[in-house]
């Protein structure tokens, strides 16, 4: 049996915040019934159609999911999700904000019929203060956490090259409602959780914050390579490939310079004998770091890291994470079926399990006429409704 067998997640989703959190939850074996607008749907199913005409970003949240049409802007629409809500056990929306409240489906109301339900609201920037009402995609509220003053090099900023504010919202979401299930069993009430993008977003610059505490200057923008810690990041060997490697602490770094740089005695130069001393003196010691890379291949750099032993790593293309020795040796790559016919997906992390959870990502509105079936309207209500495009 899977943790969330027996669950209902009702789930008024777009994009990518609320769709990964609902899909955690489908990992973990909840039902959870997708709503989508009747003849578009999640909005991003037309990213692109990178995986065989359907959106990578759909592929990749929406499997193990129930997709229902419905307007919920018709009474009709609106009651028929009422009914789904008297009897599930959360409700996740990513609405613009305040659309939910507006339509009735705030918390309070919602919980006034059924006081088990957990809410969950994610938004760029939480319920109330001035930022409310603002819209918010992910590199907007990258830019407001602080997150583009980090990333890049030098004077040129860089967006990270995946949705982190949506993902950090989505587990925050994901995490904060498994807690209020638990809290629930205790208490027989529901609660009512408001995750900020930005919030989630904040919570992961801990380190550059503090950093930068009592105005001290913030960590400078460093490319691929640590902005504080050194050496710690990316080197180039002679056939031209790039090593990845890292320095954690003083142990380590007499052993790399005794046993791959060969000179035992640079460890103890105060310019480089803390972290602080090397990162501030980088520029000269990557000279020194640099011309040892250069003189090997980039094989032959990985096995001279792996004898020290020093932390290393390939810089993998895609195709390299696709047949990655390690997932594969694993065994965490499975399949997972989509419209257009099945497709490999990884297993969920921290799951040891030879058959996850991985049902098949759903058409639009493929599970409507069964769902409002099972709502107890008849064929001939379902027709009317498909009719007046309420579903």
């Amino acid at each position: 049996m899977r943790p969330l067998e027996g669950m209902t997640v009702v789930s008024l989703e777009q994009a990518i915040a609320a769709p990964y959190a609902s899909r955690q939850l489908a990992d973990l074996g909840a039902r959870v019934i997708k709503v989508e607008r009747p003849g578009v749907g999640d909005f991003a199913r037309g990213y692109d159609t990178r995986v065989r005409g359907e959106s990578s970003h759909f592929v990749w949240t929406n499997r193990s999911k129930e997709s229902l049409t419905l307007d919920i802007k018709d009474p009709r629409g609106l009651d028929v999700l009422r009914r789904l809500l008297a009897t599930a056990d959360v409700f996740l929306q990513n609405l613009a904000p305040g659309a939910a409240a507006r339509a009735g489906l705030g918390a309070e109301e919602l919980q006034g019929a059924n006081p088990r339900l957990v809410v969950c609201d994610i938004s760029g920037y939480g319920l109330g203060g001035p930022y409310e009402s603002m819209k918010a995609y992910d590199l907007m509220v990258q830019a407001e956490a602080g997150l583009l003053s980090v990333t890049g090099d030098g004077d040129d900023m860089a967006k990270v090259g995946i949705s982190v504010s949506d993902i950090a919202a989505g587990m925050y979401a994901y995490s904060a409602i498994l807690a209020a299930l638990l809290e629930r069993g205790r208490t027989g009430t529901g609660a009512h959780l408001d995750v900020s993008m930005l919030e989630a977003t904040v919570e992961w610059m801990g380190f550059p914050l503090y950093y930068a505490f009592d105005g001290a200057p913030p960590p400078p923008r460093a490319g691929a390579a640590h902005a504080t810690i050194y050496p710690y990041g990316p080197f180039t060997a002679a056939d031209g490939g790039v090593v990845m490697m890292a320095i954690q602490n003083e142990r380590e770094w007499q052993r790399f310079c005794e046993r791959f740089l060969g000179d035992p005695d640079l460890a103890l130069l105060p310019q480089y004998a803390t972290n602080s001393a090397r990162s501030e003196h980088r520029d000269s010691l990557s000279v020194v770091v640099g011309a040892r890379f250069a003189a090997l291949t980039s094989d032959e750099a990985a096995a001279a890291l792996a004898a020290v032993p020093v932390a290393h790593a390939r810089v993998s293309t895609m195709q390299d994470v696709w047949e990655h020795p390690q997932l594969a040796a694993r065994g965490r790559w499975h399949t997972v079926g989509t419209p257009a016919g099945p497709v490999p997906a990884l297993a969920p992390p921290g799951v040891v399990d030879d058959a996850p959870r991985m049902d098949p990502v759903p058409g639009l509105g493929e599970h409507t006429r069964t769902i409002l079936g099972d709502l107890g309207l008849s064929g001939a209500e379902i027709d009317a409704l498909a009719t007046d495009r309420v579903v």
